[in-house]
């Protein structure tokens, strides 16, 4: 259900119930794209079934999907039909359209080519936990998070978010877990990590199935090369891939978390969403904290590290 999420924290105020939700997202669900049309996103049910609620309720969690689909036009075909349209010009006029005529024949083209583009689909999975006041996005870039969650402002009246901040940057604990070998309290480090140079020369170095407590690894941190991804896992239960803006990415739960599921496929849908609702309700957490706990509001938000260093 999450593989990659970026994690919100709901604005104090917002009081809207699953009632209201379902109801609004309803003026907002998807629909396919139209012969010309070359996107095209809304609201689909979680559970896959037609005609199911929107939005679904499992221990008191939200879990919502929202659907993007997209034409794809190759842009070579763009060009050589644009091409095509100019030399035709050219021949029948003896003149060369001019910059806008050139932009209006390139739209008229992919308006002709849409309805033969093979159409491509995506969804992603939305978990609001209301009593914790938390927006979890399964998303991997920021890009898409923004549009979800302009999205949810449309589809929520006084809905707002806002990133969360902690007190010691991701970068600046990854260091400190990779220097000094001691990882925070219930997690432990993996074998896989990105080091980033700050200055001019971008240096990249990439560690993959490879142990990190090496002196290698200190001595390229020493060199002022920062961590930008670090794997880790959190109490043998989640493993992950904590990057430099804190996104937790690559998330896999470990075989222990599925004991005592019936494996029934009717079953799956609130299996899954209850064991990735619960497990990352408590890794979240504890992730934050071990990041020197959420900076408060009015509290200023700790600089990057290499501003820092």
């Amino acid at each position: 259900m999450f593989k990659n999420v970026i994690v919100y924290r709901i604005a104090p105020g917002w009081t809207g119930s699953l009632e209201q939700l379902e109801e609004n997202l309803g003026k907002a669900r998807f629909e396919p794209c139209g012969a010309t049309q070359e996107r095209s996103a809304g609201w689909v049910e979680p559970r896959g079934e037609a005609h199911g609620p929107l939005v679904e309720s499992i221990g008191g969690q939200w879990i919502l999907k929202h659907m993007v689909e997209a034409k794809a036009v190759p842009g070579s075909v763009v060009r050589r039909k644009l091409q095509e349209r100019v030399a035709r010009i050219e021949k029948e006029t003896g003149r060369k359209p001019g910059k806008k005529e050139s932009k209006e024949l390139k739209e008229d083209v992919l308006l002709q080519l849409l309805p033969m583009a093979f159409t491509k689909q995506g969804a992603t999975t939305v978990w609001i936990d209301p009593d914790a006041r938390m927006l979890v996005l399964g998303v991997s870039s920021q890009g898409r998070a923004d549009e979800l969650v302009s999205a949810l402002v449309e589809a929520m009246a006084g809905f707002a978010v806002s990133p969360i901040n902690t007190n010691v940057t991701s970068v600046a604990a990854m260091s400190e877990w990779l220097v000094s070998q001691e990882p925070p309290a219930g997690f432990s480090v993996d074998r896989e990590c990105e080091l980033k140079a700050s200055d001019e020369s971008k240096a990249v170095v990439r560690y993959a199935r490879h142990p990190l407590d090496i002196d290698e690894v200190r001595e390229h941190i020493a060199q002022g090369k920062l961590p930008t991804k670090l794997a880790m896992t959190w109490d043998e239960r989640v493993s992950f891939l904590l990057t430099e803006g804190m996104q937790i990415k690559k998330i896999s739960f470990l075989e222990g978390v599925f004991d005592g599921t019936s494996g029934k496929k009717e079953d799956s849908f609130d299996t899954d969403a209850a064991i990735a609702t619960g497990e990352l309700q408590k890794l979240i957490p504890d992730l934050l904290e071990a990041l020197g706990g959420e900076v408060q509001e009015g509290q200023q938000a700790p600089l990057p590290a290499a501003v820092v260093a």
